[in-house]
């Protein structure tokens, strides 16, 4: 028996070893490239290690290129979009979960219709509309922009959650003579807490990762993001791959760690907001 238990053990763990392998060893590969000179990275048969470490790479991305400033910009966008998100979400949210209105399905499959869209099929538009409103390669218009990406999302996972809290609650506060918003912000806001930090690790990662969106209303240097700055460092003769480590390993330590401090309550909030209705 105990023979059996060991072995479905190590059919468990086996994929999972393999998953961990395939998530961990790319981040590896890049702190550590990242800490070679051009030679070693380019030498046959591959140098594992470092041989000796240098920080030129480092150096030549914080003091010879727009990266700091790429990465300000990054930091303004996906906090005022996750900012903004979260409090749209909250209140569509909440009256998709307490009120009965004519057209509510329609509209709850409105919000789902629009997480499934292709971006290259909005753009064009969005364009058109930037342009209008003259926010092309401003902070404004990306920031809206990234709310077509994560508000969706958002609303729905929120939704879950303010399901799963017992009307019972509110029937209480109404007739102690609390209003609406104060039920809100003091009783259910508060109950879930997992399910707004898994909104806003969602929006940020989304928004921080973004590629398409932002090569496509932020072509002003000065307004780039971090995923397109990472493309000064090639050119059509040459790669300088150790500045684009460095540069990526950068842009992912912040996520990592921000990740890694709250991911129970990410893990916890979409799981919830998924399944609780």
């Amino acid at each position: 028996m105990a023979i059996k238990n060991n072995s479905g053990r190590i059919w468990l763990a086996l994929p999972l070893l393999v998953l961990l392998i395939i998530s961990v060893v790319p981040f590896l590969w890049m702190a550590v490239s990242s800490l070679k000179s051009l030679r070693q990275l380019y030498s046959v048969p591959p140098q594992w290690l470092p041989d000796p470490a240098t920080f030129s790479n480092y150096s030549k991305v914080l003091f010879e290129s727009n990266i700091p400033r790429y990465f300000l910009n990054s930091t303004i966008i996906s906090v005022g979009s996750t900012a903004l998100a979260l409090c749209f979400a909250i209140f569509a949210a909440y009256g998709f979960a307490r009120f009965n209105f004519k057209g509510k399905v329609w509209a709850q499959s409105f919000v789902l219709v629009g997480q499934m869209l292709p971006t290259a099929t909005i753009i064009v538009p969005l364009y058109f509309v930037l342009s209008y409103f003259k926010l092309i390669n401003t902070y404004l218009g990306l920031i809206l922009v990234y709310l077509v990406l994560t508000l969706p999302l958002s609303v729905w996972m929120l939704t879950g959650y303010f399901k799963s809290i017992p009307r019972e609650l509110e029937e209480a506060a109404i007739i102690d003579g609390a209003s609406r918003l104060s039920i809100l912000f003091k009783i259910n806001l508060p109950l879930i807490v997992p399910g707004i930090v898994a909104v806003v690790l969602y929006s940020f990662v989304a928004t921080w990762n973004e590629f398409v969106f932002a090569l496509a209303f932020a072509t002003d240097r000065s307004m780039k993001t971090l995923p397109i700055g990472l493309a000064e460092f090639s050119s059509e003769v040459d790669t300088d791959w150790g500045a684009i480590m460095a540069a990526s390993f950068i842009m992912t330590v912040p996520i990592a760690l921000i990740f890694l401090a709250l991911q129970r309550l990410f893990v916890g909030g979409v799981m919830s907001g998924a399944t609780k209705g």
